[in-house]
């Protein structure tokens, strides 16, 4: 695979970081994917060891990632902190999962992410890893919803059966 060079890196970390800008305010994930994504990247999300998504290929991606889990998020922002560049085609995105609404003191609820990706020599996503702290964001939705902000559809389908399963995965062997 032909190495790219940091202003390519940079340039299509900048594409996805657009179309999530754009995803945010529209609430249309997968509009970009096919133009972003090669045909058969691998997505994957670990939460906290207690569940992971992965999907296979655009199509799997746009019902997973982009489709079902982030059906609930309207009002969230994802916006981004930083970009890494290193070596074979590969950068790291730093972003926020950002509430709605600011806290009283003004500052944002929000917890941050981390995703790791490779690129190919045509400078398309072939591999996605996202990590973010499962305890800090049920920690972020507690605070939402003490504020009131916290839809019901994602406490719903969300946030309660992630609790559960965290609060399982930490009552092992104890």
């Amino acid at each position: 695979m032909s190495q790219l060079d940091d202003a390519t890196l940079r340039a299509t970390a900048q594409k996805l970081i657009e179309a999530h800008a754009e995803a945010s305010i529209s609430n249309d994930w997968t509009f970009f994917v096919d133009a972003i994504y090669d045909p058969n990247c691998v997505y994957t999300c670990e939460y906290a060891g207690v569940m992971t998504v992965t999907a296979n290929g655009t199509d799997e991606i746009k019902a997973t990632h982009y489709g079902r889990d982030m059906e609930g998020w309207e009002g969230w922002s994802f916006p981004y902190e930083g970009v890494y560049t290193g070596t074979d085609n590969r950068l790291i995105t730093h972003w926020l999962n950002r509430g709605p609404g600011k806290r009283p003191d003004g500052s944002h609820y929000q917890t941050p992410g981390l995703s790791f990706i490779t690129l190919n020599s045509e400078a398309r996503i072939v591999r996605q890893f996202d990590m973010f702290d499962l305890a800090h964001q049920m920690k972020l939705c507690d605070e939402l919803e003490d504020a009131g902000l916290l839809s019901a559809a994602l406490k719903e389908s969300w946030v309660i059966p992630m609790k559960q399963k965290l609060n399982e995965q930490l009552a092992r062997n104890t």
